[in-house]
């Protein structure tokens, strides 16, 4: 499994590239997730690109944005076009974005059908690119639950649409997130971890909250701390070198946590290993 962090945990920090990817690479980490805000910026900086992060043994798996799917239909093909040129700078083979404003449940028909279309030709645009198109599972979209996720698929039905698996948004949408994955996993290109202490604290990461530099961190748990059993959750993805994901960590203490929870995933046992150590076949 190829573990990356993500830029936006440093969006209220003063803290460059250069700094990060160092602190990465002496960390053992694989890749770095760029905020699509971020890759914007860095693109009038010609010293930062692909080939000066292959140089430090790292690479950008994905660029995660969010692109205008209800808004003027010739603004979103604009704003496509600009972060599929950005993921090509920096060699990334995906880029990220919601499935609408609006939950799944409180979708009319006609405006669903809408997304999906305008989905589906997005996709195309990112495939013109060698890219794939991945929609995240989040609440307030309609890949808010896996019966959604899965039809939004149906519905897109493009080679290039693939899935972005939150692993705590699948848990807060209702679903086992293992057997989410097991159903969704044909469609799932990338994984988002994070953990919360509680149902009732998941609310710190509605956006309003996330992206405000004063917001609450309360409840933001490191990755094997939380209500989301990630030790049951990796088991099956920790040896699969085929697999991209990313450390989505929003709290505060930044280095420190990912250095825990990146070594927390690497003393993981896979189940060969725990059946050896048992002594059970």
């Amino acid at each position: 499994m190829k573990i990356s962090l993500c830029t936006i945990t440093f969006r209220h920090h003063l803290v460059s590239l250069e700094d990060i990817a160092r602190w990465a690479g002496a960390n053992d980490f694989q890749g770095i997730e760029l905020w699509g805000a971020h890759a914007r910026n860095l693109a009038y900086q010609p010293q930062c690109d692909a080939d000066w992060l292959a140089g430090q043994g790292l690479y950008v798996p994905m660029v995660s944005d969010y692109l205008p799917l209800d808004g003027d239909a010739e603004t979103l093909r604009k704003k496509t076009v600009d972060l599929c040129r950005l993921a090509r700078h920096w060699r990334a083979g995906k880029i990220r974005t919601f499935a609408g404003s609006r939950g799944s449940r409180d979708t009319p028909a006609e405006v669903r059908r809408i997304l999906t279309a305008r989905l589906h030709e997005v996709a195309g645009m990112a495939a013109d690119f060698d890219l794939e198109l991945l929609a995240e599972t989040h609440p307030g979209t309609l890949a808010d639950c896996g019966a959604s996720t899965l039809r939004l698929v149906a519905e897109v039905d493009h080679p290039a649409f693939k899935i972005n698996f939150d692993t705590l948004h699948v848990w807060e949408g209702g679903d086992d997130p293992v057997a989410a994955h097991s159903a969704m996993r044909p469609h799932i290109r990338h994984y988002h971890l994070k953990n919360v202490r509680s149902r009732a604290d998941l609310r710190v990461f509605e956006p309003a909250n996330v992206y405000a530099a004063a917001g609450s961190r309360e409840g933001m748990t490191p990755l094997f701390d939380g209500k989301v059993d990630y030790r049951r959750f990796l088991a099956e993805l920790r040896d699969d070198p085929t697999v991209e994901a990313s450390l989505e960590w929003f709290g505060n203490d930044c280095f420190n946590v990912l250095r825990s929870d990146r070594q927390a995933i690497k003393r993981l046992k896979s189940p060969n290993e725990v059946l050896l150590r048992t002594g059970s076949f």
